[in-house]
């Protein structure tokens, strides 16, 4: 008996990690067409431990991921300049717990370089915040800026997770 091509709805997180701010967008639809899409961010005070910070990011976004039940988180490739080494630790001890709350939620992650979403989503691998919240806004269709941008570089995570999740489902029922 052969398979059906049957594709169902998807559910995509994506996850602009940052200690201040990070980005959450959700998409849901199938293969290039998104159904709906929700956006924010997870904030914390530079006033608060950096332990106590950790544990925000980490107990929301537990949270948002039992609420919402993705198919899958793509996360942010964290990468690291010479001249800010301690910013780049930090990013990835903010990665570190975005990765454990995901494996406690049972959600499958995956991870993207900035170079390349930009890539996918404007075309040009060194586009700025801006173009690339341009191109997230005109694939969603929304006239309306999206603030703050690490949200918006969160769905475009999202949107690409989207893509590409259907397209390797999609694949894989062919054969």
């Amino acid at each position: 008996m052969q398979p059906q091509n049957k594709l169902r709805t998807m559910k995509i997180i994506g996850i602009d990690p940052g200690l201040s701010s990070t980005g959450v967008g959700i998409v849901w639809g199938m293969g290039l067409k998104v159904d709906g899409y929700s956006f924010g961010s997870i904030h914390t005070s530079a006033n608060n431990s950096l332990a106590s910070r950790l544990d925000r990011i980490y107990t929301k976004l537990t949270s948002l991921l039992k609420d919402e039940k993705p198919d899958l988180m793509v996360l942010e490739d964290v990468f690291s300049l010479k001249r800010y080494p301690k910013s780049g630790l930090t990013l990835g001890q903010v990665t570190g717990i975005i990765h454990l709350a995901g494996f406690r939620m049972a959600v499958q992650i995956t991870e993207v370089a900035v170079r390349e979403a930009k890539k996918v989503l404007t075309g040009n691998g060194n586009a700025s915040k801006m173009q690339l919240e341009k191109a997230v806004r005109h694939r969603l269709k929304m006239a309306e800026p999206i603030r703050p941008y690490h949200a918006s570089d969160a769905l475009g995570l999202a949107l690409i997770g989207l893509y590409r999740h259907q397209n390797r489902r999609h694949l894989r029922l062919k054969t």
